[in-house]
């Protein structure tokens, strides 16, 4: 009966958010106040339905409920419990409804959290966040029903993928999730902007908190799927440009172009055509992801190979919203120029050049990860776009880009001067080359790379710390009075491009200095790797939940330290999947990484597989991410958003048949 209930709240659901999509769009034409506020309540109630669907199905999931069609595919009972409720979203069916669950709150959110809206402003996103939760809701429906019944129903089931029982399963999805869906407000603002005819610094306002909602917990969850990937599928690597990789990258790199097209929006009233049409790209291509996991496709541990039915489904909705919202764009985008002007050295000049490049190394990405996808679709013939390629176009691209992360916040607004400016830029620029020449001197002209992007880490961390410096500095020194008063958005900025440097740091590390040995090793047989001496203590057989594994201990010894480590080779019976658990020592200055293959003859006689990594700084990687997490957190929290936004300028530009109603 439950699942019958979930079925008919969908239903109910998809009624409401039709509803939502129509009359509060006609109340902000008509300047209706009851049917603009019907859009508030409708987007609160659809929002409660979905979480009983999503509750019903996440009990059924935990009961082990296996007359449900998807309950019986993905859980067994051997299967653990957090795991268990884990794979309501480890799946295709779930992981939609998941999706319309977080669109909804964020509706909710709109309608509850927007009271300083313009009211035809917030109705107008209201419906056009109905639409998208119409065309998903079907889908849900229509093609993914996740409350389908299995008759007779089986004593057992099948259990989750091994790979995604994994804690961070059960946080990597939702963030990603949080922040696809989350581009969706932005991309709702913008169209709202477009019909209304008016994209002000109001209008920027506004939507900047929701640019960051969107854009923190998908930094969370790109950080959190390479942690994964690092220490689950055992091969010693943190990011490989899978497709699927890819498709969560894309809208995070358009994010934050957006993000910082929306600050020159709020403060100087200019690039509004610019950040509509990137806040129209971001959900986009958040919309190609969704189809390329879901279209069938790619083969990927990520993906969900299912019917490409669904896929020409997901693709339709992506031409339907993205087309219609270009074709808007074209033709009210010329009546959107503000005027504003600012000169060639200037923070606005500067930030433009920061979104070209993010746009540059976005199409950079997209035709790496699309054209395998078309020349097979063309040709019928399969090939791989992989490191090699993204070594040779991405990294020169991001190159010019890191260095303008340093710049653009020593640069004041409408016009500086370049000589003021370099001065600013003196001590990070210093402390940069100091880094580059002391690594040269140490590693040598072949690792020139390396310790150049180490090196440029250390120009973004540094120019982070600068731009609080430069703000706590006032005409007598240091001023206690300036670190109280500095905004939260400021806090966050430099916390967040500091921890990009630590990132770009931890990466040169990984990529230039890690070290590693592959062999057979016998019990008892020690190895050296350069300052690390291994040696493999015992191998044994151990069982688990739900599972049986070949565990081999090891010995690991760095100067006078000596930590013990183990990795294994589990076997999962009710599926007959394999995964590979590393054994990792984590450290400041790097890891030591362990992971054993399958048994084998080597030349000291029958023995294991091991594969033995160094991986200097391979930590930061993950710890600059978090920090950028943090900084965007700290900008969300910023008391200027709920203040409200700034007085709202008139419409930019005059529109023959305005939609906005007259006042």
């Amino acid at each position: 009966m439950l699942a019958e209930i979930g079925h008919f709240a969908l239903i109910l659901a998809l009624l409401t958010a039709a509803t939502q999509a129509v009359l509060p769009m006609l109340g902000a034409v008509r300047g209706d106040g009851a049917l603009m506020a019907f859009g508030r309540t409708s987007a609160q109630l659809q929002a409660l339905l979905i979480t009983l669907a999503f509750g019903i199905l996440m009990t059924s999931f935990g009961q082990a409920d296996f007359s449900v069609k998807l309950v019986a595919q993905h859980a067994a009972l051997s299967q653990p419990l957090p795991y268990r409720l884990a794979a309501t979203w480890g799946n295709h069916e779930g992981s939609m409804l998941l999706w319309v669950l977080i669109l909804a709150i964020f509706g909710a959110g709109i309608a509850r959290f927007g009271d300083n809206l313009r009211p035809s402003l917030q109705a107008r996103v209201l419906s056009i966040q109905a639409m998208i939760s119409v065309a998903f809701l079907a889908f849900a429906l229509f093609t993914s029903n996740p409350f389908e019944r299995l008759f007779p129903a089986p004593l057992d089931g099948a259990e989750l993928n091994p790979l995604l029982q994994d804690p961070g399963l059960v946080f990597h999805p939702p963030l990603l999730y949080l922040g696809y869906v989350g581009f969706s407000v932005t991309f709702s603002f913008a169209v709202a902007a477009l019909l209304e005819g008016r994209a002000d610094a109001a209008w920027a306002r506004w939507m900047r908190p929701w640019v960051l909602a969107a854009w923190v917990p998908l930094t969370c969850g790109i950080a959190l799927g390479s942690f994964w990937a690092y220490y689950e599928l055992g091969w010693g690597g943190w990011w490989f440009w899978d497709p699927v990789e890819n498709a969560s990258f894309m809208p995070w790199l358009l994010g934050t172009a957006l993000l910082h097209s929306a600050i020159v929006t709020e403060k100087r009233q200019a690039l509004a055509g610019w950040t509509i049409l990137l806040a129209i790209l971001a959900f986009s291509l958040s919309l190609i992801g969704t189809f390329l996991v879901r279209s069938g496709i790619l083969t990927s541990v990520h993906a969900f190979a299912v019917d490409p039915a669904r896929g020409v489904f997901i693709l339709a909705m992506i031409v339907g919203a993205t087309g219609t919202a270009l074709a808007l764009f074209a033709y009210r985008a010329p009546m959107l120029r503000s005027g504003a002007l600012f000169a060639g050295v200037s923070r606005e000049a500067g930030l433009t050049l920061n979104n070209l490049f993010l746009m540059a190394v976005t199409a950079v990405v997209f035709l790496g990860t699309f054209y395998p996808v078309i020349m097979e679709a063309v040709s019928a013939e399969k090939i791989s776009v992989g490191p090699p390629y993204y070594n040779l176009v991405f990294v020169p691209l991001s190159v010019p880009l890191l260095l303008l992360v340093t710049v653009g916040p020593m640069l004041a607004w409408k016009r500086d001067n370049l000589r003021t400016v370099l001065a600013k830029l003196k001590w990070p620029a210093l402390a940069a080359v100091a880094i580059f020449a002391a690594l040269l001197f140490a590693l040598g002209f072949g690792k020139a790379a390396s310790a150049f992007g180490f090196a440029l880490g250390f120009w973004l961390a540094i120019g982070g710390v600068m731009v609080l410096a430069k703000r706590w500095k006032g005409a007598a020194g240091f001023s206690m009075r300036l670190v109280r008063t500095t905004p939260a958005a400021v806090l966050g900025m430099a916390l967040a491009h500091a921890g990009l440097g630590v990132t770009v740091a931890g990466i040169s590390a990984m990529s230039g200095f890690a070290d590693s040995k592959i062999l057979v090793m016998q019990t008892g047989q020690t190895v050296e790797l350069g300052r690390m001496s291994v040696t493999l203590n015992s191998i044994g057989q151990v069982r688990g939940p739900n599972y049986e594994a070949v565990q081999a201990r090891f010995s690991v010894k760095q100067g006078s330290s000596v930590r013990e480590l183990s990795s294994e080779r589990r076997i999962y019976p009710v599926s007959r999947n394999q995964t590979t658990e590393a054994g990792i020592g984590t450290g400041f200055l790097g890891n030591s990484y362990i992971a054993i293959g399958d048994s084998q003859t080597g030349p000291q006689g029958p023995g294991i597989v091991v594969r033995i990594y160094n991986h200097p700084l391979v930590g930061w990687i993950w710890f600059g991410g978090l920090m950028m997490a943090l900084g965007g957190a700290a900008s969300l929290a910023d008391r200027r958003f709920r203040i409200g936004a700034p007085q709202r300028q008139p419409a930019i530009a005059p529109l023959r048949g305005s939609l906005v109603p007259a006042e």
